[in-house]
């Protein structure tokens, strides 16, 4: 999207080495730009099927020598800030719009249920959380869709799930009766899974593993302040409302959806496929985006990128018993994570304040849940832990809903109940960051990768079929079960993590050990060399290990 035509000095820059002399140096040559910036898709698609050869040839070269000094000098410190900084500005930030697009129009339904939904479409209590479980019942169907990623072209794709989600989302405002909202709340439930479950595995194109939990986060923490955005232009158009032949709750959607059909235009050409087709960076950037990468995608892994599946890798991944301890985390946190956003406007209301009052209090927060996941994504990559962060989230959550699920049953003041809302969104939204951003760390190529995310959402979504049927009208006004359930399950994830750490721990004392034997040429080495040919430790130069 950028309107520059000229040439960036990075460009005239290139790499060259000395040689074969061991002591030899990297220096850099000015050349001239081969292309034209910036270059079409497809131009930049058939370069990299050059380039590719050239910069795993001069890694092997420089590796060859044994010198760490002399691979780090394919490209410069200040060369790799500068590309991941591009890419946080350029396609982390606008992933976080899309998402935020997402995140609203899939939970404003609980501001337009004050607005006045329910009344003008005669819906029961039942009714209206039958509209909630049917957008989460095609979101499981369809969280396979997250592996097109690896398939269908970023920029295409991503396009086409913004603009379904909008004009579903837009269509909502015309809806006349139940039947009608049921079917386009199970439609968006497809545009959505197409786009979000899948978006930490687009990073891992672009990021390394200790680089993803920020941009995770950044990511997540975009539904908190999206949730606060809806209820603050939820109070705007319900005020306003009034004035105009409008239902307030049609003005709603209308105006909350139809963003997304303009966004979807812009998505098609911002969205890289790869690093290599980043229109946004220089060639030289680009090249640098690719050997940044080197380590966590060796040169066995890039060849079997272009094979995009690997289904051999599918298939140990399904029978990998950490995926499943991480999918019912996830599981646990989305009870919670699904059952208040939709509902809170209504439990503030039914705390005594008024409908323009409940949209106005439903946004701060959401506000104070923004600021924590980016602290808490930020020192997880800073300290390269995750296990730590998702204990510490999940106990803040927990004790959130405690305080309401206690306050609710004293019939203490509203305040009180009011108080543990904080807590308790920071705490499930910070958890969710890190429990994905963990999955995608942990599973070392991009077939498994996408695997280990479609395990985390299919079985994890199952939470908000529960979350979303937790706050009853018959338990209103204190919704203290809803409230102790979700504090329950917010405690599992804290266990959960703790016993998925212990398990990675051990992985990699295992690996570590059997690494060490066959390096030392052990004659009794025969099933530590089993080990590693199948995969459970890593390959004999580049060893894998679990982040804890």
């Amino acid at each position: 999207m950028s309107g520059h035509t000229g040439t960036d000095s990075d460009d005239d820059l290139e790499v060259i080495s000395g040689g074969e002399d061991p002591n030899h140096t990297f220096e850099l040559k000015s050349i001239s730009p081969k292309t034209p910036y910036p270059p079409s898709r497809d131009e930049l698609v058939d370069q990299d099927d050059f380039e590719e050869e050239e910069a795993f040839g001069e890694m092997e070269a420089a590796e060859n020598t044994n010198s760490r000094k002399e691979s780090f000098m394919l490209y410069t410190p200040d060369e790799e800030r500068n590309v991941v900084k591009k890419l946080d500005r350029r396609l982390v930030l606008f992933i976080a719009l899309l998402y935020m697009l997402s995140f609203l129009d899939r939970s404003n339904i609980g501001n337009a249920k004050i607005a006045g939904l329910t009344d003008d479409l005669r819906l029961s209590s039942d009714q209206y959380e039958w509209l909630l479980t049917a957008f989460y019942i095609t979101y499981i169907l369809f969280e396979w869709m997250t592996l097109l990623y690896r398939v269908v072209p970023a920029h295409i794709y991503i396009a086409l799930c913004v603009a379904s989600w909008g004009l579903i989302a837009s269509l909502q405002s015309v809806a006349n009766s139940y039947a009608t909202m049921l079917v386009l709340r199970a439609l968006l439930g497809i545009g959505e899974a197409a786009f979000s479950p899948g978006i930490p595995f687009y990073f891992s194109f672009f990021f390394k593993r200790d680089e993803l939990a920020l941009r995770t986060g950044l990511f997540i923490s975009a539904a908190p302040l999206a949730t606060s955005f809806a209820s603050s232009l939820a109070w705007l158009i319900t005020k306003a409302g009034a004035s105009i032949p409008i239902a307030p709750w049609r003005l709603l959607f209308l105006i909350e959806g139809f963003p997304s059909i303009i966004v979807a235009v812009f998505a098609w050409y911002q969205m890289p496929d790869s690093p290599s087709t980043a229109r946004f960076l220089t060639q030289r950037q680009r090249k640098v985006a690719r050997l940044r990468l080197r380590k966590e995608n060796g040169p066995k892994q890039q060849a079997r990128k272009r094979s995009k599946l690997d289904f051999k890798e599918i298939g140990q991944t399904l029978m990998d018993p950490k995926c499943y301890i991480m999918a019912a985390m996830f599981f646990s946190c989305n009870v919670a994570f699904s059952s208040l956003p939709p509902f809170l406007p209504t439990i503030i209301n039914e705390m005594g304040y008024s409908a323009l009052t409940s949209q106005a209090l439903s946004a701060p927060p959401y506000l104070f849940a923004f600021v924590v996941v980016l602290l808490i994504a930020y020192l997880s990559d800073r300290y390269r832990s995750r296990s730590l962060f998702v204990c510490f989230s999940a106990l803040m959550g927990s004790a959130g809903y405690l305080i309401i699920a206690i306050a609710g049953w004293k019939r203490a003041s509203a305040g009180w109940r009011y108080a543990g809302v904080y807590p308790g969104a920071a705490g499930f939204f910070s958890a969710i960051t890190i429990i994905i951003t963990w999955t995608i760390n942990n599973q070392d190529s991009d077939s498994k990768k996408g695997t280990g995310m479609v395990m985390l959402n299919i079985f994890g979504q199952f939470g908000p079929l529960l979350g979303t049927r937790l706050y009853p009208d018959r338990d209103k006004p204190y919704y203290v079960k809803g409230m102790a359930v979700c504090a329950g399950f917010m405690f599992l994830v804290f266990v959960g993590s703790l016993v998925l750490r212990m398990i990675l721990a051990r992985a990699n004392a295992t690996a570590q050990g059997a690494y060490h034997r066959i390096q030392a040429g052990d004659e009794d080495a025969d099933a530590d060399a089993r080990l590693v040919e199948k995969g459970d430790v890593g390959d004999r130069t580049d060893r894998f290990v679990y982040i804890l």
